[in-house]
C-alpha cells in the first residue's frame, strides 16, 4: 500500500533553514505528482509546495514562494522540501502528499490527493 514518511522535521532558528524528506513506496512514484502541505495548531491543513511528476512543474504558497523549494528525485522514489529565511509563521507539522494524477491543475486542494505521510514536526524559535 501506499507509504510516505517524512524526516528532516525540527527545531531551527528564525532565519535558519531545514530540508525534509518524503521516503515513497507502494505505489508507481515516478508518474505522480507530489506535494507538501502543513497544519498548525488551531488551523486547517494548507497547501505549501508542489511537483509534477516530472519535478519540472512547481508552485508554491505565496507565503512561502522565494524561500521554500520542492524537489524530487525519482530514482530513489524521495521528494524534498528545502525551506529557507524559516520565519516564525512557519511553525507546523508538514506532511508529504501523493496527488491522484501525474499532473493537476487544482494543486492547492488537499481533495487532489489520496495519500499521506504521518506529518514531521517544524519548530522556528525567534
Amino acid at each position: 500500500q501506499v507509504q510516505l514518511v517524512e524526516s528532516g522535521g525540527g527545531s531551527v532558528q528564525a532565519g535558519g533553514s531545514l530540508r525534509l524528506s518524503c521516503a515513497a513506496s507502494g505505489f508507481a512514484f515516478n508518474i505522480k505528482a507530489m506535494g507538501w502541505f502543513r497544519q498548525a495548531p488551531g488551523k486547517e491543513r494548507e497547501f505549501v509546495a508542489y511537483a509534477n511528476w516530472k519535478g519540472i512543474e512547481t508552485y508554491y504558497a505565496d507565503s512561502v514562494k522565494g524561500r521554500f523549494t520542492i524537489a524530487r528525485h525519482n530514482a530513489e522514489n524521495m521528494v524534498y522540501l528545502h525551506m529557507s529565511s524559516l520565519k516564525p509563521e512557519d511553525p507546523a507539522v508538514y506532511y508529504c502528499a501523493k496527488a491522484r494524477w501525474s499532473t493537476s491543475s487544482s494543486w492547492m486542494n488537499p481533495g487532489e490527493y489520496d495519500g499521506w505521510g504521518q506529518g514531521t514536526q517544524v519548530t522556528v524559535s525567534s
